[in-house]
């Protein structure tokens, strides 16, 4: 019985032993900082998986925009081949396609240069009146701009093919106006939650001149 009796003893003794060094203050702070270093290679590895679909993202737009251009220069060539036995009006028509093409390049090499320099340079994190601000200005310019002459090169097409179509595309010059008015609305509500953070804005400046020495 005594014999039993001390081997329970020591036994608990073990187990008490080993209950202490793992629930330690010491103990804890290692597991805590084992499991932050572990969330921590997580975060870095999705960050850089989507830098690299970022990368992705702008690769496709410069091609998909290197095409248009290509084919714009074939459309217009069209137009203005002194052999072709086309009409003034045809050729005309070679050239607006050639412009809705150019306007769609456009669009696309900006997004990518907006996308390249805002989430892969400057890599950043919408959390503030300013940087929504910019964020947003960059993509809603092209967009204006873009419908603005898709608009015009619309109306100049359909004028004399098909005018029952030109509601239609004024549809879409109003769309591109209404846009325009409510970015000119959101910036003049974002102005007020600026001033609440002019940290935000010198950040910002702070990341322009580091872009710029970059470049």
């Amino acid at each position: 019985m005594k014999d039993h009796r001390g081997v329970a003893i020591a036994t608990s003794a073990v187990i008490g032993m080993c209950l202490a060094k793992f629930t330690s203050p010491r103990a804890l702070t290692m597991d805590t900082a084992h499991r932050c270093s572990f969330r921590s290679s997580i975060m870095v590895l999705l960050h850089r998986l989507f830098v690299a679909a970022h990368l992705l993202v702008i690769g496709l737009f410069f091609a998909c925009g290197l095409m248009l251009l290509g084919l714009a220069g074939i459309e217009l060539w069209s137009g203005v081949m002194p052999d072709a036995t086309l009409s003034v009006r045809e050729r005309f028509g070679h050239a607006l396609e050639a412009i809705g093409m150019l306007t769609i390049a456009l669009v696309a090499l900006e997004l990518g240069q907006t996308i390249l320099e805002e989430e892969v340079q400057r890599d950043v994190k919408v959390s503030g009146p300013t940087r929504v601000r910019r964020f947003l200005s960059r993509f809603l310019v092209v967009i204006v701009i873009a419908l603005s002459i898709e608009s015009l090169v619309a109306v100049f097409e359909l004028l004399h093919k098909a005018p029952q179509h030109l509601p239609y595309v004024a549809a879409i010059a109003a769309s591109a106006a209404m846009l325009l008015l409510a970015w000119g609305v959101f910036i003049r509500c974002n102005r007020s939650a600026e001033e609440l953070e002019p940290e935000a804005m010198q950040d910002a400046k702070d990341e322009d001149q580091q872009v710029d020495n970059e470049a």
